[in-house]
C-alpha cells in the first residue's frame, strides 16, 4: 500500500502538470482582464516566481509531498488565498459520511435482499427482484435525484436537497448541526447506492446459488445442521466474497458518481470543489483532493484483504 501511495502521489503531481499554463497566468487574467492594462510575458513570470511555480518540477514534487508526509501540509490553496487544509477541511469529512453511509445502506440492503433470492430461486419474489436490478442498472444515479427532489416538493411542499437545514449551514460543529446532517443525509446514500444495489443483488444472488449447491452444504444438511445456521455458516458467508473484494471498486465507482449528483442535490463535498480547483489552475487544491480520494481507494482494498482472509478460511495471511 505504501508503495503503491508513492507512485500514485507521482502521478497525482505529474496530472496537476499536464493542463497548459499554471495558475500565474490565471492569476494576471483574472487580476487585470477588463482594467485596460497589458500584461507582459515578464509580469506573468513575476507572479511564477513569487508563487514559487518556477521551480524545476522535481524540486517543487519533493517540497509537495514532504510537507504532506511530514507536516500534514498540502500546501497553499492560491484561488483562495489560504491553505489547502482550510479549504477541504470540512468537506473531507463531509465527503466521508456520504462516502460510508452510502456503502452501509448498499450492503445492508444488498446481502440479505440477494440470499433469500438465492434461497427463493424462480419465485415471483426472486423474478422481481431481478426486474429491479436491471432497472437499477438502467436509471442513472443522477436522474433518480432529479425524480426524488420533485416530488418531495410536488408531494410535501419540502426542499430535501443539500446535506444540513438553513440554520445549520453555516453554523459551527455541534450535536444539533451532526444530527441535522443525519436526517439529510440518507437521500444521497439512496441515489448512490441504487446502482450498487442492484449488481450487487445479483452477485450475491449467482454466488450464493452457486454455494448452495456445493457437497459442504449437502452434508451439513445431512448431519441436521438447522436451517438457518446452516445457511450463514456456510453458504452465506462464502457468497459475500465477491462483494468484500470489490470494496475499492464500490469507493471508486462513488467518487466518480458524486459530482453530478451533489450538482443536482446541492451538496458540498470535494468533487464540486475539485472541478473548481481546475477550472481555476489551482493545482495545489486539486492534487490534494486526487491524492486523499485515491487514499481512500487504495485504503479500501487493503481492508476488503484483511476481511476476505477473516471471512474465508480458504485464504491465509502470509507471505
Amino acid at each position: 500500500m505504501v508503495v503503491t501511495m508513492a507512485l500514485v502521489s507521482l502521478m497525482v503531481f505529474i496530472i496537476m502538470e499536464i493542463p497548459p499554463g499554471d495558475y500565474a497566468d490565471r492569476y494576471a487574467f483574472r487580476k487585470y482582464s477588463g482594467t485596460g492594462i497589458s500584461v507582459t510575458a515578464a509580469d506573468v513570470q513575476a507572479i511564477r516566481v513569487d508563487l514559487g511555480l518556477d521551480r524545476p518540477m522535481l524540486i517543487r514534487y519533493f517540497d509537495w509531498i514532504g510537507g504532506i508526509v511530514l507536516r500534514g501540509d498540502f500546501g497553499q490553496a492560491f484561488a483562495f488565498e489560504t491553505s489547502v487544509n482550510k479549504v477541504i477541511g470540512d468537506k473531507v469529512w463531509l465527503t466521508s459520511g456520504i462516502l460510508f453511509a452510502t456503502l452501509i445502506l448498499t450492503y445492508l440492503i444488498s446481502i440479505p435482499i440477494g440470499i433469500y433470492a438465492a434461497v427463493r430461486r424462480g419465485s415471483a419474489v426472486d423474478y422481481g427482484l431481478t426486474v429491479f436490478s436491471y432497472l437499477g442498472l438502467a436509471l442513472p444515479n443522477f436522474l433518480l435525484a432529479l425524480v426524488m427532489l420533485y416530488f418531495a416538493n410536488r408531494w410535501f411542499g419540502s426542499d430535501i436537497g443539500g446535506l444540513f437545514s438553513a440554520p445549520y449551514r453555516d453554523a459551527p460543529w455541534s450535536l444539533p448541526r451532526v444530527w441535522d446532517m443525519l436526517k439529510h443525509l440518507w437521500l444521497p446514500a439512496v441515489v448512490l447506492a441504487w446502482s450498487a444495489v442492484a449488481y450487487q443483488i445479483q452477485t450475491v444472488r449467482a454466488t450464493m446459488s452457486d454455494e448452495l449447491n456445493k457437497l459442504s452444504v449437502t452434508a451439513a444438511r445431512a448431519r441436521g445442521v438447522p436451517e438457518g445456521r446452516l445457511l450463514l455458516k456456510y453458504p452465506a458467508r462464502l457468497a459475500i466474497n465477491p462483494i468484500v473484494s470489490t470494496i475499492g471498486f464500490d469507493v471508486n465507482r462513488i467518487f466518480s458518481e458524486l459530482p453530478i449528483v451533489a450538482v443536482v442535490l446541492g451538496l458540498t463535498e470535494l468533487g464540486q470543489l475539485l472541478l473548481r480547483a481546475y477550472l481555476d489552475l489551482d493545482m495545489n487544491v486539486a492534487g490534494a483532493i486526487l491524492l486523499i480520494l485515491t487514499f481512500a481507494i487504495v485504503f479500501m482494498n487493503f481492508l476488503s484483504d484483511i476481511l476476505l482472509a477473516w471471512l474465508d478460511p480458504r485464504i491465509k495471511l502470509g507471505a
